[in-house]
């Protein structure tokens, strides 16, 4: 009788290869999802496409606007800002001070896209504008009302709630234009409200840098793209 047993490290080995080839695939899938969303909105695809590369290439880059001195030392990791902090340890700074910092691909692109859309709904008339103001002053007061400040991150929000918040105040106050009002509100709620609001935080906890639009809110930006697609 054959008593031979498969080894025990292929079972394991092979979640972990599938498990590992996702992940590498999961930047992909968003951004096919995003490319699409901002077609939805109006844009040209072959500038949809770059704005979506300027998102996740610009993740990774922070714009320095100020700086707070600490008398404890402070660890910077510059990974944080896609999701990958400590995981490469000779990434890690240590510094006497706290950076407040501006990020490319989660504040600057997107306000840039969202004031894009905001003049389009100025041409729409008073009540779209209107209805835009209200949706961005809600996403504001929820995402302020919900963000905390992390040691190492900054201040974060979670995801999700942004972008379905913003779709929800989009379909009920403008659902003739609910897109783009999703989309800007979805933005400009977590950047003002998490964000820009609760920078005074930041000197109350241990962190290097502070990024606006960083991995606090990153993923919630993406997602209202994604959102506001649908509502198309």
């Amino acid at each position: 009788m054959n008593n031979d047993k498969p080894p025990l490290g292929i079972p394991i080995i092979l979640p972990l290869l599938l498990f590992l080839l996702l992940l590498a695939l999961l930047p992909f899938v968003f951004g096919q999802l995003f490319t699409v969303a901002l077609i939805k909105l109006k844009l040209d695809p072959t500038i949809a496409l770059l704005i979506v590369i300027g998102f996740f290439v610009g993740s990774p880059i922070n714009i320095p606007v100020k700086r707070i001195p600490r008398t404890e030392p402070m660890t910077a990791d510059p990974l944080t800002v896609v999701g990958l902090s400590s995981w490469w340890p000779s990434t890690l700074r240590v510094r006497r001070e706290t950076i407040i910092a501006v990020n490319v691909g989660g504040c600057v692109i997107p306000v840039a896209l969202a004031t894009y859309e905001i003049l389009h709904l100025i041409e729409a008339g008073l009540q779209p504008f209107s209805g835009l103001l209200l949706a961005i002053l809600i996403n504001t007061m929820v995402c302020y009302w919900m963000a905390q400040p992390i040691e190492g991150i900054g201040i974060a929000v979670p995801g999700l709630f942004p972008p379905l918040i913003a779709a929800v105040s989009a379909l009920l106050l403008v659902p003739d234009q609910a897109p783009p009002v999703a989309f800007v509100s979805g933005v400009l709620g977590p950047l003002i409200g998490a964000d820009l609001l609760h920078l005074r935080d930041v000197s109350k906890i241990s962190t290097g840098i502070a990024s606006i639009g960083g991995a606090g809110t990153f993923d919630g930006i993406v997602l209202s793209g994604i959102v506001a697609a649908y509502l198309a």
